[in-house]
């Protein structure tokens, strides 16, 4: 049961409503910079058609619009053409090849705690591992010719495709907090742990109790990744509790587009019921979510242990890698210097939500079933977007000039192509004129039958958030760079970091993640039987 593909009910309105509190609750939170680290990830305000000078867009915010052309110029395809990255080939190689080219392919996941990209800087724990292990093969594997150093080469990729395109020869290194368990064994190899004796805990939400065994968790729904150990040690602990005549936990297959931290902060808000993560990730986050609780009584598995794979096979790589974690493991000098500055540092922000926010929640509600059936765009994810624009606040007003619950400018609005007036002070005025341009721009410029319309919708909120000058530069970038120019997840995100930075990565991305919580507790309610 996937998040992604749940039916939206027919009473919407109702749904919404119930369960405004939870939404709000997610709003609550705001991630801060951790050493550096982390950009805000809940609310990032914003508003539409964003000059930007580093990412060289032609159109700053304009006293009337005048939208850029489909097609990119010369100058502009200049641009990008300086941007592309080559993709390393596949080929399926041990350290002995690897060295002739001195370069090894990572590939990691997008994570707020492993990697990610803005503006081209490169930071997180899988990151700084890479980076010393490119110094450390320079000491210990010098080229001849002293001005020739090894390169490690990042290379993106969905976390469910990690062991599929490590087997594929697409990568050298798989990493971004593997766990080895029997199954992966089945089919890659692990280095030498980076860090051992790691405990995947539960972790419910706000209304739940302490637990003091795993069988309290009987018949319980529980949301973790497929692709993670987690789904695979539950499966393991539900065949345990079949024997024992136990109901099994419901295990919830999340959408792979979803970190750990997305979950936690989900559980958080009440909005599932609980996740499981390794211990020291649900640590790293408590003081951001104070309602997280950890259930420390028991827990899925024990003596885990975080490393990177690679493919079977490869004896002289596992070598090389066993050398260098065995002096940058945690334990030592750099992984613990490593730890303390991803996991144990953390800071905290609190905004409370008050009685007077719920109500105007509440009231918006039916405007965007309203809007979103007369441009054609789910309710769900406009809503979702009004979130992160503004908290759905009517009064909200951005240094430049944009108004309202959808953050328009008023000269944006009244140009002829919306032609909507008032929405400086009418809710209903500001999400028509949200919504209205939201459909301009994914019917000039997403006009592509090989676009889904999830696809379509996330990349015109890229749209909305960067510009659509810029969204050309995205898809074009992505195309250029080998990715999928007309999926965003995992492809068109990745040029969009290199030419706008993590902004509107993180803006897209936290519209989807408000809308999969809202299809998820739709979803819920459709299963309850009629009263």
């Amino acid at each position: 049961m996937l998040i992604h593909t749940i039916t939206a009910p027919n009473d919407t309105h109702a749904n919404l409503c119930s369960t405004g509190e939870k939404i709000m609750k997610l709003t609550r939170y705001r991630f801060l910079a951790v050493l550096a680290l982390l950009l805000p990830l809940l609310f990032i305000s914003s508003q539409v058609w964003r000059s930007s000078a580093l990412a060289g867009d032609n159109n700053p915010l304009p006293a009337n619009l005048e939208l850029p052309p489909v097609a990119l110029d010369a100058q502009e395809e200049a641009q990008v053409d300086s941007l592309v990255l080559p993709m390393p080939k596949a080929r399926i190689v041990d350290f002995d090849e690897m060295q002739k080219r001195r370069s090894v392919r990572i590939l990691v996941p997008y994570s707020k705690t492993f990697f990610m990209v803005d503006r081209g800087k490169q930071q997180g724990i899988s990151y700084e591992l890479g980076k010393a292990l490119e110094s450390w093969l320079d000491k210990t594997k010098p080229n001849a010719n002293k001005s020739l150093k090894w390169r490690i080469v990042f290379v993106p990729v969905a976390r469910n495709q990690l062991l599929p395109k490590l087997l594929a020869g697409e990568g050298d290194v798989a990493a971004g907090g593997l766990t080895i368990t029997k199954g992966r064994l089945n089919t890659v190899d692990f280095a030498s742990p980076f860090a051992t004796g790691i405990r995947e805990a539960f972790v419910t939400g706000p209304a739940s109790k302490t637990l003091s065994s795993l069988e309290e968790l009987a018949g319980q729904e529980v949301m973790v990744r497929a692709s993670s150990s987690y789904f695979e040690h539950l499966i393991v602990l539900n065949k345990r509790f079949k024997e024992q005549g136990l109901a099994p936990i419901k295990v919830i297959a999340a959408d792979e587009n979803l970190e750990s931290e997305d979950l936690l902060e989900m559980v958080n808000a009440g909005l599932i019921n609980a996740t499981v993560v390794d211990r020291y990730l649900a640590e790293r986050w408590l003081p951001l979510y104070s309602d997280l609780h950890i259930q420390d009584g028991f827990y899925l598995h024990e003596g885990a242990e975080f490393a990177w794979a690679i493919r079977k096979g490869s004896p002289l790589l596992k070598a090389e890698l066993d050398a260098f974690f065995d002096k940058h493991k945690v334990g030592t000098t750099f992984g613990n210097l490593l730890r303390t500055k991803y996991v144990t540092n953390s800071k905290r922000m609190l905004n409370a939500t008050s009685e007077q926010e719920m109500l105007k929640y509440r009231e918006l509600v039916g405007l965007f079933e309203k809007h979103g059936g007369a441009y054609n765009f789910d309710a769900l994810m406009l809503m979702a977007q009004g979130f992160q624009e503004s908290q759905l606040d009517q009064r909200a007003r951005s240094p430049r000039g944009a108004v309202g619950v959808m953050q328009l400018l008023p000269s944006t609005a009244a140009d002829p192509s919306v032609n909507i007036k008032g929405v400086d002070s009418s809710a209903d005025k500001n999400i028509e004129a949200g919504s209205k341009y939201m459909r301009l721009l994914a019917d000039k410029y997403l006009n592509d039958p090989e676009l889904s319309p999830m696809n379509k919708t996330l990349m015109a909120f890229a749209a909305y958030n960067a510009g659509p000058g810029n969204l050309r530069k995205f898809r074009r970038l992505a195309e250029k760079s080998g990715l999928d120019h007309n999926v965003w997840f995992g492809n068109v995100e990745h040029a969009a970091a290199r030419v706008v930075g993590r902004e509107t990565v993180d803006y897209v991305g936290n519209i989807y993640k408000y809308y999969v919580a809202y299809k998820l507790v739709a979803e819920r309610r459709q299963q309850k039987p009629p009263r």
